[in-house]
């Protein structure tokens, strides 16, 4: 097998390498995809992590997986199936009272809070809706990319500039004006214009955090805010759910969808180089020497793993490499899976209810997030952490025994690398001790339903997914990360400086999160590279 020729070989197969390998073998295309793991699926995995107790691994909650993608590789027909949250997000407060969101939940549950609030939170949904419908239409499709000197590559990318600006022009001059403010300003700054109550403000505070080792006072949080703000759920725009099974369920059936066109895909092979010849990448090398030679190179992993792990030095432009090299990765992102004799019942509403079935969100204020990321800053984490939890057996009871939960605990912030030459192995426990001590807080007797639990820091992210410095979206949603300049401008096309060389993961546009939107992007330049070559 090791001399046998390919179109396309993928490295890794997380969502994006799935979607991408579909989408080459529904055209036509002999694809294999490579997988160091035992197991597909990349950071979207279910797995047992406690005797009975099963729960997604590290992607936790599904809503900006896109629509088109979902149709396109039938998953539903592969046995995917998403239900919505009954409430959307919990936020309980020290002094007792609480914020709960969702259909025909919000406005009362804010009026109750701040008549002022409930007045100003639709005008200010609806900006953010308005702006988000317009740019989805920016995620299945490749942002401009810069080249230099005039040809038919200038050419093609002035044409898709034009279009570009025909969408936005779509947008009227007051939009226009808050499209900007969302690229640049932080979120702290736009939410304490808008609204006076802290609970209201943390609600859309919390989604410029996710996943963004920063304050949400930092300049271009808002963005990050905005990303989260373009998912959808059974063609329900702004709602989150679960994916029946967990996560591993959707990544599952993208593997049934890629095998069922002939897609070979192969686990327990990591990949210690891309072969180069002539400046084009024409294959990969695996770890036990194996070679696999194939027309296309598709890389699914982090662009800064991807060339300066993988890719031989010589290969590679100075500038090229020095600048990939300064790629920033690092999330802030702690995650725990713990199993549960018993659902927490919250000081702020007590006992069952549909407020479990949401994101419980532990982080009462702008200023505690602020905090938060100081702290962690200084210290290596928040000692009053940022906590998500989310209980999806209350949605789904194939995870857990009857009458048990399992909860996914999304915490925040902490330094990806711990100050002081400290190392995450000898801080693991303990600072997975002050998460669960911080939801019993709200929750008393949250700490003592725990019965089995799985931790996973910074450096445990890394080692088991290849996300650097547990980075989740494979580099930071910075306003010099974006658009054209994702992963570099001059490479957002999601072409290499290589010939034959591709990028399909979340280092791409449009970015982080369970979208399948680069694989999906992805394939369409290989298809493209691969008409023009073979017309």
């Amino acid at each position: 097998m090791s001399n046998h020729e390919y179109d396309a070989v993928i490295i890794g197969a997380g969502h994006n390498g799935l979607t991408c390998a579909a989408y080459l073998a529904i055209a036509g295309l002999k694809v294999r995809i490579v997988e160091r793991r035992k197991v597909v699926g990349g950071a979207a995995v279910t797995e047992e992590f406690c005797p009975g107790f099963r729960n997604s691994v590290a992607a936790y909650t599904v809503s900006l997986l896109n629509p088109q993608i979902i149709a396109d590789l039938k998953l539903a027909d592969h046995g995917l199936e998403i239900v919505e949250r009954r409430a959307q997000n919990f936020l309980p407060a020290p002094d007792g009272s609480y914020l709960l969101t969702g259909e025909g939940r919000t406005q009362q549950s804010v009026a109750k809070l701040s008549q002022r609030d409930a007045a100003t939170i639709g005008e200010f949904s609806r900006e953010l809706e308005a702006i988000a419908d317009v740019l989805r239409q920016f995620v299945l499709r490749a942002p401009p990319n810069l080249v230099e000197g005039f040809g038919i590559g200038a050419i093609s990318e002035a044409f898709n500039a034009l279009g570009s600006a025909n969408i936005l022009r779509r947008l009227s001059l007051e939009q226009q004006r808050n499209l900007l403010d969302l690229f640049t300003r932080s979120a702290g700054e736009m939410l304490d214009e808008r609204f006076e109550n802290d609970l209201v403000k943390a609600l859309f505070g919390f989604d410029a955090i996710v996943g963004n080792y920063a304050s949400p006072y930092a300049a271009g949080s808002a963005y990050v805010m905005l990303h989260h703000a373009f998912g959808e759920v059974n063609g329900k725009k702004g709602v989150w759910g679960h994916a029946i099974g967990g996560m591993g369920a959707i990544t599952q059936a993208m593997a049934r969808a890629a095998r069922s066109h002939g897609v070979e895909i192969e686990t327990d092979a990591p990949v210690r180089e891309v072969i180069v010849e002539k400046d084009r990448a024409t294959g990969i090398i695996l770890d036990n020497g194996a070679t696999v030679r194939a027309k296309y190179v598709v890389s699914n992993v982090n662009p800064k793993l991807l060339y300066t792990r993988l890719v031989p030095a010589g290969a590679l432009a100075d500038e090229f490499r020095t600048r990939i090299s300064r790629w920033q990765n690092g999330s802030g992102t702690f995650r725990m899976n713990v199993a549960l004799s018993a659902l927490p019942s919250f000081t702020a509403r007590p006992g069952p209810g549909d407020h479990l079935t949401a994101g419980i969100i532990i982080a009462p204020s702008l200023g505690y997030m602020d905090r938060a990321w100081h702290d962690a800053r200084d210290f290596g984490w928040s000692r009053a952490p940022v906590v998500e939890v989310l209980i999806p057996s209350t949605l789904d009871d194939s995870l857990s025994p009857p009458g048990q939960h399992v909860a996914s605990l999304f915490c925040q912030h902490v330094a990806p690398q711990l100050p002081g030459g400290k190392s995450w192995d000898d801080h693991r426990d303990e600072v997975a001790d002050l998460m669960i001590a911080t939801v019993d807080g709200y929750a008393p007797g949250f700490a003592g339903s725990v019965i089995g639990r799985q931790i996973l820091s910074p450096l445990d992210l890394e080692r088991q997914f290849g996300l650097l410095g547990g980075d989740i979206f494979h580099g930071a949603l910075t306003l010099n990360q974006l658009f054209s300049a994702r992963p570099m401008l001059g490479y957002a096309d999601y072409r290499g400086p290589l010939r034959g060389l591709y990028h399909c993961g979340s280092g791409a546009h449009p970015g982080g999160g369970v979208t399948g939107a680069p694989g999906h992007n992805a394939a369409r330049a290989v298809l493209a590279d691969h008409r023009a070559l073979f017309a």
